[in-house]
């Protein structure tokens, strides 16, 4: 089982906070850890501060240079020997997400550090994530898509109903900002930028559930919700 977990951080609020813990608990029930840097980019202070913490896990690491495709192969070398000097690894793999490029050998390289052991889940099950996490999580990123530039972390989405609709299912949620000019920038001129989050997350959830979905979608000011306990865990954060 892979886990995608919040990036290392220094915590700013009661989210970060929060985000560092989830981090700090997870690794200490993983296996290995997967640090990906990117080939067409040089390693900065972000990418350090990774490393010192995955030295600091005692985890065996298995270094991704993604975005080979978008370097020349003086490029690709020195990357490696960027990433190399980072972290104590047990492989390095440069790879292309986008193109599938070194993507076998990796994931024989992952199976390799997991041991055997009782399945997590029944067969056929794909994500242990609730209805309301799912339709959060895409809408979410339906918005940081569009206005991840102004508003990264200020911006939540909170679920308040999801029911069986003549065709498909009906949801209802609104995305929280911590501002009025934030929620401006979300709802957009004349209500365009909302409208087309909410397209957006329909056509992602439609997909996922193999089902029409109807989405009412507002956006709500919360000012400090980063730093509200209560609202953090009514989030699920």
């Amino acid at each position: 089982m892979l886990l995608d977990i919040p990036g290392f951080q220094k915590p700013a609020d009661g989210l970060t906070q929060r985000m560092q813990d989830t981090v700090d608990s997870t690794l200490a029930d993983c296996d290995g850890a997967l640090f990906v840097v990117n080939a067409n980019e040089a390693i900065g202070a972000g990418d350090r501060f990774i490393a010192h913490r995955l030295k600091a896990s005692g985890l065996p690491v298995v270094v991704v240079v993604n975005q080979v495709d978008l370097v020349s192969p003086a490029g690709i070398a020195a990357a490696i020997m960027a990433t190399s000097a980072l972290v104590d690894f047990r492989a390095l793999h440069p790879v292309s997400a986008l193109t599938g490029d070194g993507l076998g050998p990796l994931r024989e390289e992952l199976a390799g550090l997991l041991s055997e052991g009782p399945a997590f889940f029944p067969e056929g099950m794909s994500t242990d994530q609730t209805p309301e996490e799912l339709a959060s999580e895409l809408i979410r990123e339906a918005a940081l898509v569009r206005v991840r530039d102004e508003i990264p972390h200020a911006l939540a989405v909170q679920v308040n109903g999801i029911e069986k609709a003549k065709s498909g299912l009906a949801i209802e949620a609104a995305i929280l900002v911590e501002s009025e000019s934030q929620k401006g920038i979300v709802v957009g001129k004349g209500g365009a930028m909302v409208r087309d989050i909410g397209m957006a997350a329909r056509t992602a959830l439609g997909i996922a559930w193999g089902t029409d979905v109807h989405l009412d979608l507002t956006v709500k000011v919360r000012k400090r919700w980063r730093n509200d306990e209560s609202m953090l865990t009514r989030l699920g954060l």
